[in-house]
């Protein structure tokens, strides 16, 4: 249950906590879309419940969903986060580039000075890998923070960079202008707190294998910690594909921006893992109506320690990326 309390009398909204303090019912004021909210869980008594609508009914805000923070309400239908120089959400798309894992110093100028070159806002780039084997090459780990603020400082880019724990969230702070939570920790409910609690905008990927229910409800985790500042990420789910690593699934593409207000992007790279196949991907994420593309770029896929076949050459991102502009100057005049 959520209730709008702008226009809630003070002293009603005091009695109110006091009352559900003393009944051990733990409730949340949080902040969503310029709103300020109350939040209590449904499952409470029910006369209480009823006191609650009796007194509130006008303030109620009523949802159907389990993820009641995340779904679209009349108040706020589409989210937009503000960056250097650029959005997310809104009318604007957005391009995240750069390598699966930072190698070295010069390899990561090269190629935030190429993305630079082409006007790219947002350069992407882990320091600490959660592989599937041991035995992969895991990052570069601390010595990578100094190579991104160098980065940040030299081209003005915004950095994405993944955080696998709290002390990682804690060194990343300075440079990190976007957290990304990958797939394999879309369930890490405290890790999902504790970069909530950064207040630092987040890309939250799709686990391999949730559904709908299990994505939103991971935003969720989030969003209760007073951070609406969240990107939900289509990065390809686990079927029984047997010519791609993953199945990229667009269908929900448009069904996350009918259930929530929240932006949301495409990993085509790890949604196929395909080098061959990720241009047309990207170009269906247009039309599907995401807010965003994110995709790897390396010097030498045939090289990089991290993800070379799903990786686009320097070459073939630019040819990419001189479609996208044409395919978004044609979408946004013609179809809508």
């Amino acid at each position: 249950m959520i209730l709008l309390t702008d226009k809630i009398e003070r002293g009603k909204l005091e009695k109110l906590k006091k009352n559900l303090e003393k009944s051990s019912i733990y409730f949340k004021e949080i902040k969503l879309c310029n709103e300020h909210l109350f939040f209590i869980p449904e499952n409470i008594d029910k006369n209480i419940k009823k006191e609650i609508e009796d007194n509130f009914s006008n303030q109620i805000v009523t949802s159907d969903k389990e993820y009641e923070l995340v779904s679209k309400k009349e108040f706020c239908k589409s989210l937009k986060i503000d960056f250097k120089d650029t959005s997310i959400g809104g009318n604007n798309f957005e391009i995240i580039a750069g390598p699966c894992a930072i190698e070295s110093k010069e390899m990561a100028e090269e190629i935030s000075g190429f993305l630079s070159s082409l006007q790219i806002k947002f350069f992407r780039g882990s320091l600490f890998k959660p592989r599937t084997s041991p035995h992969t090459f895991q990052g570069l780990g601390e010595k990578g923070i100094e190579i991104l603020k160098v980065i940040k400082e030299k081209y003005k880019i915004n950095i994405v960079v993944e955080p696998l724990n709290l002390e990682n969230i804690n060194k990343l702070m300075d440079v990190a202008d976007l957290f990304q939570i990958g797939s394999r920790n879309m369930q890490n409910f405290s890790l999902l707190k504790e970069a909530g609690e950064s207040k630092k905008p987040i890309i939250l990927k799709r686990g391999m294998s949730a559904n709908l229910k299990e994505f939103l409800l991971a935003a969720e985790h989030i969003l209760y910690t007073g951070n609406e500042k969240v990107i939900l990420c289509e990065r390809g789910i686990r079927t029984f594909s047997d010519y791609s690593r993953n199945t990229l699934d667009l269908s929900i593409v448009p069904i996350l921006k009918k259930e929530t207000y929240l932006p949301v992007i495409v990993d085509p790279s790890h949604g196929t893992g395909r080098r061959d196949v990720i241009q047309p991907m990207v170009l269906a994420s247009i039309v599907s109506g995401a807010d965003g593309v994110e995709i790897e770029v390396h010097p030498h896929p045939e090289k990089a320690l991290s993800d070379g076949p799903q990786s686009l050459s320097m070459e073939e991102f630019e040819k990419l990326h001189e479609k996208m502009k044409r395919l978004l100057s044609f979408y946004k005049t013609r179809l809508n």
